[in-house]
């Protein structure tokens, strides 16, 4: 890096390091409660500064807030949920805010969750990992939603418990949009969508096996008890033909040599975590094996029409000084059938914590080799995050 980009990083680091610091903060907060009835009010706050700095340009950085997402939570009615959430820090163009959660919840089967509404996928362990609980501040592949992996959908979820919460489930049957962007598998939520969006239909459903008991989707281990986990995933997407932007109707062609409508894409999972002493290890791996409507199309992932988009990951950490202070580093790589070489980024980072995942900061450098799939395409970044969750 040049001498004024390291500077740049360390100012970043020193800002975001005051603006971490604080007192302990609830999660979640009631302001009303009586009986059955309640309301509560809850949010989290992620300033990021973030560096990039490619073998083949020059260096840039940026600090804004990452995300900036409050949510309100309340009932009236035994039984009966409502929650909301929405992010300020995540808008773009004319949407000022990003809807994120929005779902009514009836749980009054015992072990079983049913949710209408926008919310996440049953897919992808470090995905329903939540953000405000990740060791590395950015998610890996297998996490991404732009590599794979479904975002928010809105319509029917189902999660459940069983044997002690030895083994938890999730279904999910909703309607979900996928940008057309050749160089990328991206989902995003209907609700949220953009006008050239392909529009269409998801089918999902995981299992987790804990045999050591519950093991919550959150990373690190600040409990430092032994807890293992293994989990399976698969889904289906297709396209309802409502909305196919860049194919011709009159020819069947296609109408961009960068933008692609998808037909369909199916998906699988395995993935693992362990815990235990102050060690933490999550691995997981994805495969997508995703056509385009037009069969001669190849770009980005695609080669004649189709791509099986494989991701690896794997994220190790250690408490050097129990919930407080957390080593870091991962593995991912990705690859598709269309790619000269495989993606793969090396990650290093250290966690402070103030108060576990409430309030915390983060800085983690990463190495990524042959972006997108081109050889010698490289290019490092760092990222400094300061989190506060109440």
């Amino acid at each position: 890096m040049k001498k004024q980009a390291i500077l740049k990083a360390l100012a970043g680091v020193v800002l975001l390091g005051l603006l971490g610091a604080g007192n302990a903060g609830a999660a979640g907060i009631t302001v009303y409660a009586d009986g059955e009835k309640y309301l509560k009010i809850g949010g989290r706050i992620q300033l990021q500064y973030h560096q990039i700095d490619p073998d083949d340009g020059e260096s840039s950085d940026d600090l804004f807030f990452r995300r900036l997402r409050p949510y309100i939570e309340g009932s009236v009615h035994k039984d009966w949920l409502g929650k909301f959430q929405w992010d300020m820090g995540k808008a773009e163009n004319d949407n000022e805010i990003a809807v994120k959660d929005a779902y009514m919840m009836y749980k009054g089967f015992s072990g079983i969750e049913i949710s209408v509404g926008n919310r996440k996928s049953a897919f992808s362990r470090e995905f329903l990992t939540s953000s405000k609980k990740q060791q590395l501040i950015e998610r890996t592949f297998v996490g991404d939603h732009n590599y794979g992996t479904p975002d928010r959908s809105a319509g029917l979820h189902v999660t459940g418990v069983a044997f002690d919460k030895k083994l938890t489930w999730g279904a999910t049957v909703a309607s979900a949009s996928i940008d057309p962007d050749a160089k990328k598998l991206d989902f995003d939520t209907p609700i949220n969508r953009d006008d050239d969006f392909n529009e269409g239909w998801l089918a999902a459903g995981r299992v987790d096996f804990h045999p050591l008991g519950h093991l919550k989707m959150e990373q690190g281990d600040f409990k430092r008890e032994p807890k293992a986990t293994i989990g399976l995933a698969a889904f289906i997407w297709g396209n309802d033909d409502d909305n196919n932007t860049y194919t011709d109707e009159t020819t069947g062609l296609s109408t961009s040599t960068s933008k692609a409508d998808v037909d369909s894409v199916t998906g699988f999972e395995i993935s693992g975590a362990l815990r235990g002493y102050g060690f933490s290890v999550d691995a997981q791996y994805n495969l997508f094996i995703a056509e385009t409507i037009v069969d001669t199309f190849t770009g980005g992932i695609y080669e004649n029409g189709e791509t099986d988009l494989e991701n690896w990951a794997v994220k190790v950490g250690y408490m050097i000084v129990p919930d407080k202070l957390e080593l870091v580093a991962g593995y991912q790589v990705q690859d598709a059938d269309n790619y000269v070489e495989e993606w793969t980024r090396t990650s290093v980072g250290v966690n402070y914590f103030f108060q576990k995942h409430d309030i915390k900061l983060q800085a983690a450098y990463r190495m990524g080799e042959n972006i997108d799939g081109v050889d010698g395409s490289d290019k490092d970044e760092v990222f400094v995050q300061a989190q506060y969750v109440f």
